[in-house]
């Protein structure tokens, strides 16, 4: 009797220690989200559009990468990507490219530009990409908001490049900053035919048809808007690269997987 109340002993112990051990964490990260298959990574579609993807990098108006932007890779739903290809095709023939800075942004991405512009002490690259906007102003002048398009999947941030194209040189942390606005030859070098301002210019130049961009300028931006809207593209009138492709696939869904390769394998 003493050895059976010994051996139930022994059970119930080794029961109790599966227990905490069933409860107790495993150690692992649950896995990331993929992205629906509806997405692909651009250059499946098209390799020929240049991509120089700026969020994966420093060469933000935050300063540093933004969050969830683990690779420099375009992803989009695969309409708006079939569009740019189509679109492509067209400007290669005509000796140009589409350049990409931004894709697919997930919601991780925009809370990190939030919590960003509520920092009013961080001002690190105020010079170059904010230098005549209050930091306290972006939300009520709506340069940074909740929620952005790009989290939808098809809308992107583009340029047009003439070819044979050059290589955007890296960007230095610490290097002296110059305005967005300024002329091309003194703005951090781009090689995006001019269109009067850098990307991610927050300043009302940057407006499309902002009466005071003209000549060469205007007609570098006209030029990319009517290509794009002739593959059904619809711009965005602040951002002279900012594109939506219509009708969106997911115009209520903000999708949150980080931009890898990975999250769209196989699609």
């Amino acid at each position: 009797m003493t050895g059976m109340r010994t051996v139930v002993r022994a059970l119930a112990a080794a029961a109790a220690l599966l227990a905490v051990t069933a409860a107790a964490p495993s150690g692992h990260a649950a896995p990331e989200p993929k992205a629906p298959g509806e997405f692909v990574a651009l250059r499946s579609v098209d390799p020929t559009v240049i991509q120089e993807m700026r969020y994966p990098t420093a060469h933000t108006f935050l300063g540093e990468p933004v969050a969830g932007y683990r690779q420099p890779v375009c992803i989009l739903t695969r309409p708006a990507a079939r569009a740019l290809h189509a679109a492509q095709r067209r400007l290669l023939r005509q000796g140009y490219s589409l350049k990409v800075y931004d894709c697919y942004r997930p919601q991780r991405a925009v809370d990190h530009f939030v919590r960003w512009a509520k920092d009013l002490d961080d001002q690190a690259m105020k010079a170059e990409f904010y230098p005549r906007v209050n930091k306290s102003r972006l939300f009520e002048d709506g340069y940074i908001a909740e929620k952005s398009g790009h989290s939808r999947g098809s809308t992107v941030d583009l340029t047009v490049v003439r070819l044979p194209a050059l290589p955007t040189r890296p960007y230095r942390p610490g290097e002296t900053l110059a305005p967005c606005y300024a002329p091309k030859g003194e703005r951090f070098p781009d090689s995006s035919v001019d269109m009067g301002t850098g990307y991610d210019c927050f300043d009302t130049l940057s407006h499309t048809d902002d009466p005071r961009i003209q000549g060469v300028q205007r007609a570098n931006r006209q030029f990319l808007k009517r290509t794009l809207t002739d593959f059904g593209f619809v711009n965005l009138a602040e951002e002279w690269w900012h594109y939506t492709y219509r009708p969106e696939l997911f115009p209520e869904t903000y999708f949150d997987f980080p931009v890898t390769r990975r999250a769209v394998a196989g699609h």
